[in-house]
């Protein structure tokens, strides 16, 4: 798959309205979660919020944890974490690719 093209999860397409009726949240409890920077839905160019499946999936990741007693800013916290530990395996891979590159080393 190229780079260009992205997962049809990841497609943001759908509206809160939708996102509301899979979920079983409130307009407002996605919109409060958008406020505390835990989603970022894009934006039309008449400014409503359009949504992804992976979106969806994390909003009831979100909710559960909600649920639970975890609090909105230990949810952030944790997705700081995970995208740093995802950024750090990254790099990681890039650093390897460009070394095995460098000195000819294939896996095999």
């Amino acid at each position: 798959m190229a780079a260009a093209e992205s997962s049809y999860k990841d497609k943001k397409v759908i509206t809160i309205g939708i996102v509301r009726e899979l979920t079983g949240l409130s307009e407002r409890q996605i919109r409060y979660y958008e406020e505390r920077k835990l989603i970022f839905p894009d934006r039309t160019p008449g400014g409503s919020r359009k949504y992804s499946f992976s979106d969806i999936e994390l909003l009831m990741e979100i909710a559960n944890k909600i649920e639970d007693g975890v609090q909105t800013y230990e949810i952030r916290q944790e997705m700081i974490r995970e995208k740093r530990a995802m950024d750090k395996k990254t790099h990681h891979k890039m650093i390897q690719g460009q070394l095995n590159a460098q000195f000819g080393i294939q896996k095999r």
